[in-house]
């Protein structure tokens, strides 16, 4: 699963900062699982597994889109939901839901998400902002404009 410079990246799942997103989210869920279960508890518990668990969802669905502004739109996202769920992750300090040594790990994964998301958003608008190639036709189909086409054969 691992991705090198020389495996060319062919599923969401060759992407290092879904692996690592991924494995935030099972990592979270195994311990939550354990927590207690009162009203205030279930619905801190319940936002941080919805918003870890969107990080490697956003970037699978992002990942699978057509076009790269669509895709940074998904990774925008992905990284608003790594943010948000940084921000959980301190509510179950703050509230004593889990010790701070404990969410330490989780906290920091979470800010590498961020950045690895962030460095690659910029790297792919740079890319999308970037001069399209010319759009050549082929020799054996002119460009005909739409206005000249013939809606209906003769």
């Amino acid at each position: 699963m691992e991705s090198t410079k020389t495996n060319a990246i062919k599923h969401f799942t060759d992407l290092r900062v879904w692996q690592k997103a991924h494995e935030l989210f099972v990592s979270i869920n195994k311990i939550t699982d354990k927590l207690s279960r009162d009203v205030a508890s279930t619905l801190v518990v319940e936002q941080l597994l919805k918003s870890s668990g969107s990080i490697s969802a956003n970037i699978a669905e992002g990942f699978n889109s057509r076009g790269k502004r669509k895709y940074i739109q998904y990774l925008d996202i992905a990284q608003c939901s790594a943010a948000e769920t940084e921000n959980w992750l301190f509510k179950v300090v703050d509230c004593v839901l889990l010790e701070k040594t404990e969410v330490q790990p989780w906290l920091e994964t979470s800010v590498v998400i961020q950045k690895m998301l962030n460095s690659m958003i910029t790297k792919l608008e740079k890319r999308a902002d970037a001069k399209p190639e010319p759009i050549v036709s082929s020799p054996s189909l002119p460009y005909v404009p739409f206005k000249n086409r013939r809606m209906f054969r003769d």
